[in-house]
């Protein structure tokens, strides 16, 4: 059983891209592998932008990640670039804190004017952190995940195929077997 770290940048608590791991999170664990989630928003913003290397919650964080086999990586896209409070955490993590681990970088937006932003701008900090296999990403669109008021979560179907085809790559990335039925 691999340990997955499953972090959302979203500085949201409401957040479609926290939503949409945490749904992501279910097929990964019903394919065998221990789950970990992450809200960066959770981590006190004094030691993230004080860059306190010394905080609890960044000792912690740092933790996850070295106990990690994987990590997903869902962050909303602003401005063409990954989350501020992502890369507040990232800058804190150490510089080789992916070494030997498989990352699926996911993000979400508004436009599909920011489709390029895990290629361009999250890939490059996950491989610079030494990500040891950075499997295709994908990124979604705001209009294709709706959160209900009772916590359920509905993906668009041609989102959902997509999500579950990156996200049994990873899985078999990490040596298990991928489930057979689509995520719904």
């Amino acid at each position: 059983m691999a340990t997955v770290l499953s972090v959302s940048g979203s500085p949201s608590a409401s957040s479609r891209t926290g939503k949409l791991l945490r749904h992501l999170d279910a097929r990964l664990a019903a394919q065998g592998h221990e789950v970990i989630p992450l809200d960066v928003r959770t981590i006190p913003a004094e030691a993230l932008l004080g860059a306190d290397f010394r905080h609890p919650a960044i000792i912690e964080a740092t933790e996850l990640f070295e106990r990690a086999d994987g990590v997903v990586i869902g962050t909303p896209v602003y401005k063409a670039a990954y989350s501020g409070v992502l890369k507040a955490l990232l800058d804190l993590l150490p510089q080789y804190a992916l070494a030997g681990k498989t990352v699926l970088p996911l993000a979400t937006g508004g436009t599909t004017a920011h489709v390029l932003a895990i290629d361009y701008a999250l890939r490059p900090v996950l491989s610079s952190m030494g990500a040891g296999h950075i499997v295709q990403g994908w990124f979604t669109l705001d209009k294709d995940i709706t959160a209900h008021d009772d916590g359920t979560l509905t993906v668009a179907p041609t989102a959902i195929q997509a999500l579950t085809q990156v996200l049994d790559q990873f899985s078999t990335a990490l040596g298990r077997t991928p489930l057979l039925a689509a995520a719904g």
